[in-house]
């Protein structure tokens, strides 16, 4: 009997061992699959992520325009993040250099971005890299000289009608290029350093929304620029799109296309479907900046490329 006794207790010690390592095995493999998308999440981004005078505005410093209905806040509610599992550090104006350095702003200032991240980051989302290449500047400029472009021409013919591409291309040099190429640099040390403080985080770069229509038709009043304009500008945001697409398969990151699915809701379509508000914008959001709806679809979007990648 005794020897059946020690017989018996090997084997239910064995089957207590074996338990506890198939168990120890699910959680390890659940540390790698689900679990990396239940937190904690650190969004990082600028204008295009905070979310500009859309409801409800919330968090600080209030210069950041933070919205609680930006596409990170509706990302953690859709991932069920528990409380304490989600940072927003997104902040309106932000470049690269307010990822490592501390961001002043109107009403406050805003830390460096990368000072949320941690080894125990599991997930980031990045967009930037318009404000690197002085996109709204250029924007705000090609929009004025597209206002004094239709009022020229309605009195006579003007041979010229992409005036603010006359303005940054100077004997067929681009004078953003430089700009361009730096981003590239700014982007890979930005993720690489992203890497380097949360090394177990899973990486998505969210591209930019299309703005523009396709082609040169224009908008009319709603955003008033030279036809010729319309296809230069659209060109920038794709090699803007093209840098932050080719940085993130560099360094092991997924690139998330937003710019495809808006094509048909661009700042020129209509009022009930755009994502984009244009010049005065009807719904609450900021001139030429993603409406409620638009953060929404964007939402969608990173969710589907998340799951495609689990």
């Amino acid at each position: 009997m005794t020897h059946l006794r020690v017989v018996l207790t090997g084997i239910l010690l064995s089957v207590i061992v074996l338990t506890a390592a198939v168990a120890e095995t699910r959680q390890d493999s659940d540390t790698t699959g689900d679990s990396d998308l239940q937190g904690p999440y650190v969004a990082l981004g600028d204008s295009y992520t905070s979310g500009p005078r859309i409801p409800a505005q919330s968090g600080k410093p209030a210069g950041c325009d933070r919205s609680d209905h930006n596409y990170p806040a509706l990302l953690a509610d859709q991932l069920k993040l528990k409380p304490g599992m989600f940072r927003d550090m997104s902040c309106s104006g932000a470049t690269t250099a307010d990822f490592t350095s501390p961001q002043s702003t109107d009403d406050g200032r805003n830390p460096a971005q990368l000072s949320a991240l941690s080894r125990r980051t599991r997930l980031v989302t990045v967009g930037v890299g318009g404000n690197d290449i002085g996109f709204s500047s250029m924007l705000t400029r090609c929009l004025t000289m597209g206002t004094a472009y239709k009022i020229i021409t309605r009195s006579k013919d003007v041979s010229v009608d992409a005036p603010c591409r006359e303005r940054y291309v100077k004997d067929g040099t681009d004078s953003t290029q430089q700009r361009m190429t730096a981003l590239g640099t700014e982007v890979s040390d930005l993720l690489k350093e992203t890497r380097q403080r949360a090394p177990k985080a899973r990486i998505y770069i969210i591209g930019y929304p299309a703005i523009l229509p396709p082609g040169d038709t224009g908008c009319g009043r709603t955003l008033p620029l030279a036809p010729g304009d319309i296809s230069y500008l659209r060109e920038r945001e794709h090699q803007l799109n093209k840098i932050l697409r080719l940085q993130a398969h560099t360094a092991g990151a997924t690139y998330v296309d937003t710019y495809t699915e808006s094509r048909e809701h661009n700042a020129c379509s209509a009022e009930d479907t755009r994502w984009i508000e244009p010049l005065i914008p009807r719904s609450p959001a900021a001139p030429v900046h993603p409406n409620a709806r638009g953060q929404r679809a964007i939402t969608q979007i990173v969710l589907r490329a998340m799951s495609a990648t689990q």
